[in-house]
């Protein structure tokens, strides 16, 4: 078991949520404490579920929690810059690192359930 924080999948996350707090203090007031909250809750469960699934033998309720995690963090970055409150290379970067997760969190389920 390798220690969490030297995970790719990790770094990515963890990465991903250092983005959003900078870009969200230039998010709108209205949008800054409801989409920009709900963004910052889920990476923090989705980094939380990325802890434990290393922690455990059972990987597999928590790998799937991530992942739903990871795309309700697409749909809402989606939505925040369909409402223009982001800069366009910030959401080309958030979108890199959602990929990187993504592809990373397949590819560990798949490997966890052989």
């Amino acid at each position: 078991m390798a220690i969490y924080n030297n995970l790719p999948v990790y770094k990515a996350s963890y990465d991903l949520l250092l983005l959003l707090f900078k870009c969200s203090k230039n998010m709108d007031r209205d949008y800054r404490h409801t989409l920009g909250e709900t963004i910052k809750q889920e990476l923090v469960a989705l980094i939380t579920h990325i802890y434990r699934a290393n922690s455990k033998v059972q990987k597999k309720v928590l790998l799937a929690n991530a992942r739903e995690n990871l795309e309700v963090v697409r749909l809402l970055m989606r939505l925040a810059n369909d409402l223009n409150q982001f800069k366009l290379t910030d959401f080309v970067q958030a979108n890199l690192y959602i990929e990187s997760i993504s592809k990373q969190l397949v590819a560990w389920q798949k490997y966890s359930l052989e």
